[in-house]
Formats: C-alpha cells, sequence, structure tokens
C-alpha cells in the first residue's frame, strides 16, 4: 500500500531546556546543602570546647591530700577558702598538697601570691611513687621561690634530657630562660605549665621561662609545696590536651 511512512513526533527544544535547567538548579541546591552541612560539621569539631575544669578551689579539696613525712591528711587542714574565692594555704608542715588522681597531656593554669613575707614554694608535676629526698616526691618542681620563679628541679631522682644549670653537689637546678618575670611581693602571679608527652613547658606572668624533654615521668599526680611560707592560689584549672 502506497503512502508515505509517519513521521516521529517532534520534541519541543524549549522543553528540553527547561529540564536541563530544573536538573542542573536541584544540583546546585543538593551541593549547596552538603556543603554547608559539611563546614557546620567541620565548625562543631573544631569549636567543641575541651574538658576544662576547676582543680583547687573550694568545692574540688576533697581531691586533694595533704601529704607528709609522717601522715597523710585531708587538705581542708591546711587550706582555708576565702570570701575571694581564692584558698589561703598555711605553707606548714613542711610537706606538700596532692592531687588523688593522676594527670597527662594537659595545660595547668595557676595564679599565686604571698601572704606575707615571701618564702620558698613550688608547683610538683608528675608525682609518682618512689624513695623520697626527704619530704619530697619523685617529681618536677616548678619553682616559685623568690628570685627563682621558673627554675625547673627534678627531685628525688626524677631526670630530664637538658643539662643542669646548677654547681655540683647542690639542688640539682634547670635554671630559668629569662629574666624574672615574678611581679612584687603581694601581687597575683599566673604560671602556665604546658605538659606534652616526655616535654615541660613554663610560662610565668606570660614570659616562657623554662623548657625540658625527655622527662623520666610521663603522667603521675600534681601538686603544690609546702616550706614554711602561707601563700594564696587561686583559678588553678586544668585542660586536657587534644590528641
Amino acid at each position: 500500500m502506497d503512502g508515505d511512512a509517519p513521521s516521529s513526533p517532534r520534541r519541543d527544544p524549549s522543553l528540553a531546556s527547561t529540564a536541563a535547567r530544573a536538573t542542573l538548579a536541584a544540583v546546585k541546591r543538593f551541593l549547596f546543602s552538603a556543603t554547608v552541612l559539611s563546614l557546620a560539621l567541620v565548625s562543631s569539631v573544631v569549636a567543641a570546647p575541651r574538658a576544662l575544669r576547676a582543680l583547687l578551689d573550694a568545692t574540688t579539696l576533697d581531691a586533694w591530700e595533704f601529704v607528709t613525712p609522717e601522715k597523710t591528711a585531708p587538705a581542708a587542714t591546711v587550706c582555708t577558702p576565702q570570701p575571694d574565692g581564692s584558698l589561703l594555704c598555711a605553707g606548714t608542715p613542711t610537706g606538700f598538697l596532692a592531687t588523688k588522681a593522676t594527670h597527662a597531656d594537659y595545660t595547668l593554669h595557676l595564679e599565686w601570691c604571698w601572704t606575707a613575707k615571701p618564702g620558698n614554694g613550688g608547683v610538683l608535676l608528675h608525682i609518682t611513687s618512689g624513695p623520697r629526698d626527704r619530704a619530697w616526691p619523685v617529681s618536677f618542681q616548678v619553682q616559685t621561690k623568690l628570685k627563682a620563679v621558673g627554675d625547673l628541679l627534678p627531685m628525688a631522682g626524677a631526670t630530664f634530657a637538658e643539662p643542669l644549670t646548677s654547681a655540683p653537689n647542690t639542688t640539682p637546678t634547670k635554671a630559668r630562660l629569662a629574666a624574672d618575670s615574678e611581679r612584687p611581693a603581694g601581687e597575683w602571679n599566673s604560671c602556665d605549665i604546658v605538659c606534652r608527652g616526655d616535654t615541660i613547658t613554663v610560662t610565668v606572668n606570660g614570659v616562657e621561662q623554662n623548657r625540658v624533654t625527655g622527662t623520666s615521668a610521663r603522667a603521675g599526680r600534681i601538686g603544690l609545696q609546702f616550706e614554711g611560707a602561707p601563700f594564696a592560689v587561686r583559678a588553678m584549672r586544668l585542660e586536657p590536651l587534644a590528641n
């Protein structure tokens, strides 16, 4: 049977163009939403606060103990809360306050001032078991002694890689790195200590004063020395370091 074959229906180009634009717009919306979501997730991870917490104040005394060569006593027997939120530490008898818990990889901040005649004292880091040197445990001491603030002492056989600056047959000491940054007696001083792995870095009133590596202990209890002079402490807080 003769005749022309039926022709295929012709597609409207404008409809195809409209569909393509709709598809492209949908893809763009999807990519935009995915990007926003990813940025939000990253932001939440970066901005997530670490567990900054008070380490020593009137509400945390039960987490500490006072250690002398003769006995161990509650911290409240030698620390008195003050109206301004600080703690007055008796400075006697000779011994040290110590956390009951051990800590590693952290930033430690504290502020202290002498409440009477300035004297001797220190912050003890990585307190571990072992034979004591008189009253003092195996640890690393950050000096708060008048005119020696920022010196770092390996106590009772503790060691680090850097050479000592003290003379033979004297108290092992690595002297501070910069000029004295201690404030006048009676004023508050601040100390920031970073313990990461086998490295300890000490900053006093914003000035980096010491740094040691290769420490023989990387974790332990934290303490405050009592060596005869009363002092006050405030804003003592610990922040774990990110991995």
